[in-house]
């Protein structure tokens, strides 16, 4: 049971981050904008940045959730099989 509270830890903040590179990356624009008088592209980039950003900690999150589940799957597996190997 405490190894699924720890994975809510740690893979519990990627919506966040998401959420917080994609505003970061906007506001970050739109500040660029005002201080140089640049209309709204500044800001239409930095949300791309912001975007491509929060992807990126999703897919990180991803991959190593993925790595997780293999490495408890072969523990697992291994377990299973000295079992199996004790009682035969």
């Amino acid at each position: 049971m405490q190894q699924h509270w720890k994975g809510v830890g740690r893979f519990g903040t990627v919506g966040l981050e998401l959420a917080l590179s994609i505003l970061l990356g906007m506001f970050a624009g739109r500040w660029l904008d005002r201080k140089f008088d640049t209309g709204q592209w500044l800001t239409f980039v930095g949300f791309g940045f912001g975007v491509a950003a929060g992807v990126r900690a999703v897919l990180r999150a991803l991959k190593e959730a993925n790595r997780q589940a293999e490495r408890e799957e072969e523990e697992e597996h291994r377990k299973r099989r000295e079992f199996h190997d004790k009682h035969r």
